[in-house]
């Protein structure tokens, strides 16, 4: 019987031995580093080539009405509860659902899911940017000119009369040179045939060496930006975070002193009232919020969890937002002024170069900065902001992924030298898995992955989940004390019905809009996809949003006593509080922790030192 004693007192220490032994996570340095990261990952390339034709597409600046209605009462909710979600925990983007309730774990693996999408093609746009870059070197620049041998015939080199103003003389006829769609040849030519390289197959093709080589390299860059975690994003976010703002004030400014300018910003900016009665209008306005904040993918939960407990969350994330949606305002203006030059120049109207997306960043602009002066200085220019808007957006995702992983095996990756081959491996993967679309049709796999695998749908599902488990399942009151813990002060209380009714019920609604409209077709040609790609986008579609009810189920049969009950490590303020309460009526009771784990929590957060 004492034998029995001493074996069974003697496996405690043992155990808590066991716990001490895992190495501690990594801290932000300061909150600055914290504030310049996350503005790396909101602030991309959608700001630049998405918001603002948007934004000239469904009403000019009446599109601000419904876009700041679902970022007041969608995208910041999400965007803080993701936030205050890995402060809270101090977890990654997969063990912080798991703390909080067991049962929806597949929330987490969902969203990194979703992750791995973005870090296996998203990469791909930066090789296309390098190439590019690369090519605005040369004088002429490769897509100024039909002399090469990717030219098709109906090519025809059209000096600009702004850069070229001698060489137009009214007495002669040079309208075949002004016709604006023999000019934009040269430009899709390039991005078609050299770049690209597409062909007439159905399926991959030969790979593209160039570009291949171009994909390698910027995995190589990402790699070097955060093999050492936040230690080393910490100090590259100073520069990819903040110089991509110098060269957007340094393209505003050429820009709205060009001819034609001013047409550019009215058409971008004019409020249309009309447009509002559209419903279509309402659902670009939620995706571009789901979009433009990357809402739902773990990042933030992830860089969250390297946060202080007494850290201020909610100042941070306010701040961030009125960062990220000025920032594509802004963008808009330096967008269109040079679009509206080029409609100038061309004798053309912004409704025919004003687009979106790829063909904004590698048709249309680079089309409008051959017809400036110096071209070449400014391709650079524009080009060196398109990489490093991508670059930080990505190395971020990807690091979201390396924590979310290090998180469920801390005893093994949290040794040291194991998170750096951690993450050489995730970049050796991606990069594996990523050369389909460096191929001679990489681009039909690309858009299928982009509209299906990253789809406004998965978004909005997790989106739902997330609000209905922090709000209903755990409480949206205990969490509400949970974040007053640590910031010291009670945010809105709005913030509490969004995640219970207001955000749930606007991500269902639109949910239900996008499945009853969406149309299985090809975005870049509009032809519709064919049977195998169906598949394919249906694959990318369900495999994040099936990870819930499998995770579910799991729980169901593992242990449905404990499956909703958080983590007893985590801090409770004050346990003796109801979860939920509406109307002061009370719909869930606490749930109280043992004693020993709450004084564990209050040494273990005494150990912070607040911000």
């Amino acid at each position: 019987m004492s034998e029995e004693t001493v074996t069974v007192g003697d496996s405690q220490p043992d155990k808590r031995h066991q716990q001490e032994e895992v190495p501690s996570r990594g801290r932000w340095a300061n909150n600055r580093e914290f504030i310049l990261t996350m503005a790396g990952e909101i602030v991309g390339l959608g700001n630049i080539w998405r918001f603002p034709y948007l934004c000239y597409k469904n009403g000019g600046g009446a599109f601000l009405i419904p876009y700041f209605f679902f970022l007041f009462f969608c995208g910041i909710p999400l965007f803080f509860l993701e936030t205050a979600l890995g402060q809270y925990t101090s977890e990654g983007g997969i063990t912080a659902w798991q703390k909080i309730c067991p049962m929806f774990e597949g929330v987490g693996i969902a969203s990194q899911v979703m992750v791995t999408y973005g870090n296996i093609y998203y990469i791909v746009i930066l090789a296309w940017g390098i190439l590019y870059l690369i090519s605005s070197f040369k004088s002429p620049v490769p897509w100024s000119t039909c002399e090469n041998a990717w030219n098709t015939f109906n090519c025809h080199t059209r000096p600009s009369m702004y850069a070229n103003p001698h060489l137009f003389n009214p007495n002669f006829n040079w309208s075949f040179l002004h016709n604006f769609t023999c000019f934009t040849v040269m430009i899709k030519n390039y991005l078609i045939h050299r770049v690209l390289q597409m062909s007439g197959d159905r399926f991959f093709g030969n790979l593209n060496w160039d570009l291949s080589l171009c994909l390698l390299l910027a995995w190589i860059i990402c790699y070097f930006c955060i093999w050492k975690g936040v230690k080393s994003i910490g100090k590259v976010v100073h520069f990819t975070a903040i110089f991509p703002y110098l060269l957007l004030f340094i393209l505003f400014v050429r820009g709205v002193t060009l001819p034609g300018a001013g047409e550019g910003i009215k058409y971008y900016f004019m409020p249309d009232i009309s447009r509002i009665g559209d419903p279509h209008v309402w659902c670009d306005a939620v995706r571009e919020v789901l979009f433009s904040y990357a809402v739902c993918h773990g990042v933030f939960t992830a860089m969250g969890s390297y946060n202080k407990y007494n850290n201020n969350c909610f100042r941070d994330c306010l701040a961030l937002c009125c960062l990220n949606s000025a920032t594509s305002i802004f963008a808009g203006f330096a967008v269109f002024s040079i679009l509206g030059f080029m409609a100038h120049d061309l004798g053309a109207r912004i409704e025919d170069v004003a687009v979106s997306g790829l063909g904004l960043a590698f048709i249309a602009f680079p089309k409008a900065l051959t017809l400036l002066p110096v071209s070449s200085f400014w391709l650079v220019l524009f080009f060196l902001m398109i990489l490093l808007l991508a670059l930080d957006t990505h190395f971020v995702c990807v690091e979201s992924l390396a924590t979310a992983i290090t998180d469920l095996f801390p005893h093994f990756l949290r040794r040291p030298g194991r998170r750096e081959i951690l993450v050489l491996v995730i970049a050796v993967v991606s990069f594996l898995l990523g050369l389909p679309f460096v191929t001679q049709n990489g681009i039909l796999f690309f858009y299928i992955i982009d509209s299906y695998g990253s789809s406004s749908i998965s978004l909005l599902f997790i989106a739902i989940f997330e609000t209905v488990v922090i709000g209903w399942v755990y409480g949206a009151d205990r969490f509400y004390d949970n974040i007053e813990d640590m910031i010291g002060y009670a945010p809105f209380r709005v913030l509490k019905y969004c995640w219970l009714f207001v955000t749930p019920l606007i991500c269902g609604i639109t949910l239900l809009y996008e499945l009853a409209t969406m149309q299985p077709y090809f975005p870049m040609t509009g032809y519709v996809l064919e049977p195998w790609g169906r598949g394919l986008a249906a694959l990318f579609v369900l495999t994040p949003l099936i990870c819930i009810p499998l995770f579910i189920f799991r729980s169901l049969c593992k242990n449905s006593k404990t499956m909703t009950t958080p983590s007893s490590d985590l801090r409770q303020a004050q346990p003796h509080k109801p979860v939920l309460t509406l109307c002061e009526y009370i719909v869930f009771k606490a749930q109280v922790q043992p004693k020993k784990n709450v004084e564990r929590n209050n040494e273990k957060m005494e150990m912070e030192e607040p911000v």
